[in-house]
């Protein structure tokens, strides 16, 4: 262990050493045992691996007397969090849109039932934000934080939803998810709350996006609207009985490419889940607009 990069509310996650390669080592509390076995489960999971999902290395109980650690190793990305980065830099087309085809590239590939000699069964984040999301070194992103994560194997077809009724960051919460409204035994259902998420995330990445020599300071979504830590009434208020979402800056509408990600995200964030877009759909958009722009994939 080399030191302490953050802290949350399972427990602190370090930056470590591991056969002279930097590694993450998220430490949870005794008292979070559910917390690291379910994500240690997701991350075990068949066919996971992928460039744009947070590369696992290992899970480890270590016990100091009395103490017991409980630690989740992965790959170690010092830019640190997408919102960190959107935080700290500016970005041009190029630099938007990778960062917006990589994180929808590991949404879709987590999304996707994969069938071959074992089966990666579809999985649904439940706690998508700019915060779960990390930036790698060449400025691509990859999906972090799969605690709440759910899976669904199609043979079974049922969905394996722990009890609790609201999860996930209350910001970012889909409007069936604040009224409560979400078919829990559907799995479809937990893909499409997902999606309203990425929208939040896609207008964060592209309110950085310089056009006409402006940039917009980095504000998380509803900033204007919401308290720091809004609640859930707070919430619901705002993005279910008023129906509002975030605006798009006037400037987006002379810029084709800002005015295209406005689309984008107006699509993902529908009030209608059913008229939301899939990660697919998103990430073949997204395909496009860089081919346009001759930006390589």
């Amino acid at each position: 262990m080399v030191k302490q990069t953050g802290k949350g509310r399972y427990g602190e996650v370090w930056m470590g050493k591991w056969r002279e390669e930097k590694v993450a080592v998220k430490v949870f509390f005794a008292t979070e045992e559910a917390s690291w076995l379910k994500e240690t489960e997701i991350y075990e999971t068949v066919l996971l691996r992928h460039e744009n999902i947070l590369g696992f290395i290992a899970a480890d109980i270590k016990c100091m007397g009395t103490l017991t650690e409980l630690y989740l190793i992965t790959d170690y990305h010092e830019h640190g969090s997408l919102y960190d980065y959107l935080k700290s830099t500016p970005l041009d087309p190029k630099a938007m849109l990778n960062l917006a085809y990589s994180s929808a590239s590991g949404l879709c590939h987590l999304h996707m039932e994969i069938f071959g000699t074992q089966v990666k069964p579809a999985i649904a984040h439940r706690d998508l934000k700019s915060k779960n999301i990390l930036v790698k070194k060449d400025a691509t992103c990859c999906i972090a934080d799969l605690g709440l994560a759910v899976k669904w194997f199609s043979d079974k077809n049922g969905v394996d939803v722990p009890p609790k009724k609201l999860v996930g960051t209350k910001r970012y919460m889909a409007p069936e998810v604040l009224d409560k409204r979400l078919n829990r035994n559907h799995f479809q259902s937990y893909l499409m709350a997902d999606m309203y998420s990425f929208g939040l995330i896609l207008w964060e990445a592209a309110r950085r996006c310089v056009s006409e020599g402006i940039v917009d300071k980095y504000q998380l979504p509803y900033h204007d609207l919401l308290p720091t830590d809004p609640s859930c009434k707070d919430m619901w208020e705002i993005v279910c009985r008023k129906k509002l979402r975030p605006a798009l800056p006037s400037r987006w509408r002379s810029d084709e490419c800002l005015r295209q990600m406005g689309k984008l995200m107006t699509e993902c964030w529908a009030h209608d889940p059913a008229s939301r877009l899939t990660a697919l759909r998103v990430k073949k958009t997204l395909a496009k607009m860089m081919e346009s722009r001759d930006i390589t994939i």
